[in-house]
């Protein structure tokens, strides 16, 4: 049992320098030692789980004044945060937007209050950049149901359950799946007791935290989580939606596209979410730029954080379409 764990730990060790000290990328370290991403993504966070890896942060993030300036202007925002990425590689960058993002999150928090979350990448390093704040009577809700197994550290799920033990919080689960076989069995979800509760709850959220996904297959949370394919995404492509917030999508203008998926949709929609009182999305990488101008033209989103890369190119579309 003593050989196993040890070689367990050298694995973490040796995964660890390879992205942290030799900047590799998780895809790139997942060739080296013959593993997939996934798991390679899981041993990233058990070494920092087990204090093999610890991150410290001892200054202020590098972001980009002007941008952030004009992207407020602009969509009007309450604020912007834009990372410099610098030299950092896609995982890095994506890495610094959620410590970013995490940074503007503890400045937002109150005693009394209701944060509803969504899930994917961006909000799983944003938990993963929070250190733990205790927050009086605040309540975790989860906005949309379940991605399952597929991937769980980015499930909406276990992204509740981290943030409310960090808060020192409760938090409140949406028990169904994120997406359903029928408009029929969404229907008959919406109204079971514990479902129609955890989404009352998240109508009356004094704060949501969600990513904002793309209909691009390379960075398409719904392809990861298993829930589409290329083919599915492209149809829904067509249609001319460019991107979603809690899997509802939308076109570049900012309207919301008329689907059949959202009909087998389990958690918050759009026009609800406008409601909320404040509305974080973070969401990076320019291949997304046409989904995070669409949020934004929208009106669903108060406080953006992405990088230079992404706002840059959010500000050309909108000069052109």
């Amino acid at each position: 049992m003593q050989e196993i764990n040890n070689e367990r730990t050298n694995l973490l060790i040796q995964v660890a320098r390879l992205y942290y000290e030799q900047g590799l990328t998780q895809e790139e370290v997942a060739q080296r030692v013959g593993l997939s991403r996934s798991n390679v993504s899981r041993l990233l966070t058990e070494a920092r789980q087990r204090g093999i890896v610890e991150i410290r942060i001892h200054h202020p993030l590098p972001t980009v004044v002007s941008l952030e300036a004009e992207l407020k202007k602009r969509f009007r925002l309450q604020s912007a945060h834009v990372l410099w990425s610098g030299t950092r590689n896609t995982d890095m960058v994506l890495q610094g937007i959620g410590a970013l993002a995490a940074e503007q999150l503890r400045h937002l928090l109150h005693d009394n209050m209701i944060l509803g979350i969504g899930w994917g990448t961006a909000l799983y390093e944003t938990i993963n950049g929070f250190r733990p704040m205790p927050v009086a009577r605040v309540q975790v809700v989860q906005m949309i149901g379940g991605i399952g197994a597929v991937n769980p550290h980015i499930d909406g799920t276990e992204l509740a359950r981290r943030l409310a033990e960090a808060l020192g919080g409760q938090f409140r689960y949406l028990h169904a799946p994120l997406i359903v076989e029928s408009a029929a069995l969404r229907e008959a979800l919406m109204q079971e007791r514990n479902v129609r509760e955890a989404l009352e709850l998240a109508r009356q959220a004094d704060l949501a935290l969600v990513g904002i996904g793309s209909v691009h297959p390379k960075v398409s949370s719904l392809i990861r989580a298993g829930y589409l394919t290329e083919a599915e995404l492209q149809d829904i492509a067509r249609s001319g939606a460019v991107g979603d917030i809690c899997s509802q999508h939308f076109d570049i203008h900012g309207h919301i596209c008329d689907l059949e998926l959202h009909q087998r949709i389990v958690g918050i929609d759009l026009p609800s979410l406008r409601k909320v009182k404040c509305v974080v999305a973070v969401a990076g990488w320019r291949e997304k730029a046409p989904a995070i101008l669409g949020a934004l033209r929208g009106g669903f989103v108060d406080i953006l954080v992405t990088d230079d890369h992404a706002a840059q190119e959010v500000l050309r579309l909108a000069d052109i379409t």
